[in-house]
């Protein structure tokens, strides 16, 4: 885990070694401090003159400023390192989940993954944060200060061998008792984002069904769960104070009686007021760096847990490969199905698609249509290879699609969902994603040919109309219209619409169906509808049924021999539902 952390540290590793150099320089700085300060003490009660004490006090104030200017060094230095290792570990695990496959994205969840970048790198932060300097800090006070509270205090110093055996054992209990806890919490966590990016996304829904009491009660549930977690974990975590108390407190009463009374019975001879006051000093140190280092194991306890989850992303390996010596290189737009099965999980009993054979002639334009649940979208995922098929080959061009290079593969195959995102940005940035070294010229033909330069036109700013996140700000239809755009500026060998017409009305269906087949007549097209006046032109219907091709062939053809087709067909046209957007 911590070698793989670590090389996201890369062009911050100067400023994490520097923060412990600068560190231990005020810790030996503070140490040497009390030493002084006692000898002052000392000379002050032996009578010395005026030039010792501008001597002590020019040596202390000194001392106090190279202390200052090392604690701000330290300072500085940490918070770059941290800052730095938290942003190349949040831009590596953006990174790496960009190359997942869905099967990867689907195995964590996208509010788990949401959390990972978020929470999870600000603990790993936080800690990182305190393990180049106060870690380092807290160690290095305890043993000088222990070393030099020996060197004043002599055998008064081995109250701090009690003490320390004490809140050891009390830290070990606490981290014992909080990790499952955390680790909980964690999950928990990923349940309250996900309630919350649900909601957020279907808020019209919400809204129309009148259902913000039921969100409210639901999210009220997710956020108690982490904090019932949270206040049991942060009620363990509190016997730490008062027990980090009841030993500074102790070792006091112990140093301020034990200490005065070898004060006045040797009469300065084992132990002088001086040493006295510097052991003091010492004591409140060592049991505020065992304090500062009892924080410390907190916040690596959290950590740890969040530290798991990140590293489990960035050794993730995506499910889809590309291979070692890929295709490049597209010959045409032909696909072969054969006896093609498939399902989503290895786990999975039944399979999603079973015994698929079909062959696609590059050019042909096919419609495919079935009821819900007929598995049409699981099909086509199996061509720019977004999914891998169980048994069986997908072809493309004549070349197994586990041939290509991912890139190259989907560069030539545009898939266009019926809930197609846009971007926030102008039309042009959304439109540029098929092509980003397109042209003006380009983009306008483009949209003309998905029928969305006439509304276009109409915005005050035409192509430089700004898209706010989600297309919030157009209509479904206009969004699936730009999104067809978009797909068709990749200027690809098959085009797959996969119900992305389906908020358009029949009139603008049919137009864009017109300008695919005289426009684009050598790009292989598959037109997936729940309206059959989609597909009837097409060269030829597919009609799946669970999972399963049913039949193939014209529309003519499926009105004479197909129950399924005949059904669809009689449905729609006899209630006038052709013109339903």
């Amino acid at each position: 885990m911590i070698k793989t952390l670590a090389k996201s540290i890369r062009e911050y590793k100067k400023p994490s070694l520097l923060a412990p150099i600068f560190v231990s320089g005020e810790v030996v700085l503070e140490c040497i401090i009390p030493f002084i300060t006692a000898n002052l003490v000392n000379e002050i009660k032996n009578g010395c003159s005026i030039d010792v004490l501008v001597k002590y006090g020019v040596i202390l104030v000194l001392m106090a400023g190279f202390s200052l200017a090392f604690g701000a060094l330290a300072g500085s230095a940490c918070a770059t390192a941290s800052c730095g290792f938290a942003r190349n570990l949040r831009k590596d695990m953006f990174y790496k989940i960009q190359g997942y496959s869905f099967e990867n994205i689907d195995k964590f969840s996208v509010s788990s993954l949401v959390t990972r970048l978020t929470t999870d790198i600000t603990n790993v932060q936080m800690a990182y944060m305190m393990i180049v300097r106060t870690a380092i800090r807290c160690p290095l006070m305890l043993i000088f200060s222990f070393v030099m509270g020996f060197v004043m205090g002599g055998k008064m110093a081995l109250i701090f061998l009690v003490t320390i055996p004490i809140l050891g054992f009390g830290l070990i209990v606490v981290i014992r008792k909080t990790m499952p806890l955390f680790r909980r919490v964690f999950q928990k966590y990923d349940a309250l984002n996900s309630s919350i990016q649900e909601n957020i996304r279907a808020m019209r829904v919400v809204k129309s069904y009148v259902r913000e009491d039921y969100e409210k009660q639901k999210f009220n549930k997710a956020a108690e769960d982490v904090k019932a977690d949270f206040t049991k974990a942060e009620r363990i975590l509190a016997f730490n104070n008062p027990l980090m108390q009841f030993c500074i407190y102790g070792v006091m009463v112990f140093v301020l009686s034990f200490g005065s009374y070898t004060v006045i019975t040797s009469r300065g001879l084992d132990l002088d007021v001086g040493q006295m006051s510097s052991l003091l000093t010492y004591s409140f140190q060592i049991l505020m760096s065992l304090m500062m280092l009892s924080m410390v194991f907190v916040m690596i306890t959290m950590a740890t847990e969040s530290a798991e989850r990140i590293v489990e992303v960035l050794n993730e390996e995506s499910t889809l490969q590309s291979p070692e010596h890929a295709v490049t290189e597209m010959k045409d737009g032909s696909i072969d199905f054969d006896h093609v099965s498939f399902k989503y999980s290895q786990n999975a009993e039944r399979m999603v698609l079973s015994d698929i054979d079909l062959h696609i002639r590059s050019g042909e334009i096919i419609g495919i249509i079935g009821g819900t649940g007929s598995s049409k979208s699981s099909l086509i995922q199996l061509i720019p290879r977004l999914y891998d098929a169980t048994e069986g080959t997908v072809k493309v061009g004549g070349v197994d699609v586990k041939d290509y290079d991912l890139t190259a593969l989907r560069n030539q195959v545009a898939v266009v969902l019926q809930k197609n995102e846009l971007f926030s940005g102008t039309i042009k940035e959304n439109l540029r994603w098929g092509n980003k070294d397109a042209t003006d010229e380009e983009l306008e033909e483009a949209c003309r040919l998905a029928q969305a330069d006439d509304f276009i036109q109409q915005f005050p700013n035409k192509y430089d109309t700004y898209i706010e996140q989600g297309g919030t700000n157009v209509s479904g239809g206009q969004k699936q219209r730009l999104c067809i755009a978009r797909a068709l500026l990749k200027k690809p060998k098959i085009l797959i619409l996969d119900d992305s017409t389906s908020a358009v009305d029949t009139r603008t269906d049919a137009l864009i169906r017109q300008s695919f087949r005289r426009f684009i007549p050598e790009t292989t097209k598959i037109i997936i509808a729940q309206r059959t006046a989609s597909v009837q032109d097409a060269d030829r219907i597919i009609v799946m049924d669970g999972g399963c091709i049913s039949a193939v062939g014209t529309h003519d053809e499926l009105l004479k021999t197909n129950e399924i087709y005949r059904e669809v067909y009689t449905s729609q046209n006899k209630a006038g539902d052709t013109d339903v957007q």
